[in-house]
């Protein structure tokens, strides 16, 4: 378990600090977490007075009261993109991603305000979490997984994807759909990674014995 921590320190340290955030969101007062939480959104409004600390600010706290899902989504996703890609390379990919689906999706989100489809009173919407960052790099990660799983994976990551949107077609959900697709697009940087590919085959294999 230690060994699995200190091979991916960028991911590990990361979730640290969500965990303390998401403790800090059980323990402010309700009042004062609606104004910190708005204050570090990546919405419109912030984009423009403000883009460079909102877009890093934002990826310090979790959308929702519950850390558990995410040690789960960062040990499967995050933790082997790390050790495969690098920290440098990891970490470029990912901010790529978040920037670039944050922009878009609030673009979109501003092509709604404009034809009156959603309330100007987004323009302050609430838009924090790891999202973007981590669905970019769960796209990126596919360039790690052996044929034909790959293909697998793939077609699962965005159907699950496609499927949020059209329940509900907000700009969270098109921010999550460009990111996959930032991921795939961040190519160059996983070209050539020396690591052996991730085969599920052989866990399969000892599931079925078992």
């Amino acid at each position: 378990m230690a060994h699995f921590v200190r091979s991916a320190p960028v991911t590990f340290g990361w979730l640290a600090v969500l965990f303390l955030t998401t403790l800090a969101q059980h323990l402010l007062p309700r009042w004062h977490l609606v104004v910190l939480l708005r204050k570090d959104s990546t919405n419109l409004h912030h984009l423009a007075a403000d883009p460079i600390r909102v877009l890093i600010t934002s990826l310090l706290w979790l959308d929702g009261a519950a850390w558990w899902p995410y040690l789960v989504l960062f040990c499967l996703f995050l933790a082997p993109a790390e050790r495969w890609l690098g920290h440098l390379r990891f970490v470029v990919a990912g901010l790529i991603a978040h920037i670039v689906a944050t922009y878009l999706s609030e673009g979109f989100l501003y092509w709604q305000i404009q034809e009156a489809a959603v309330s100007p009173r987004y323009l302050n919407a609430k838009d924090i979490g790891v999202s973007y960052f981590a669905v970019g790099i769960i796209g990126l990660l596919s360039y790690h997984i052996v044929r034909p799983w790959r293909w697998l994976y793939l077609l699962f990551a965005f159907g699950w994807f496609i499927v949020a949107l059209l329940i509900n077609p907000t700009f969270t959900p098109v921010g999550h759909l460009i990111a996959l697709i930032v991921g795939l697009a961040c190519y160059p940087l996983a070209r050539r990674r020396p690591a052996p590919q991730l085969n599920p085959e052989p866990l399969l294999r000892r599931v079925r014995r078992a």
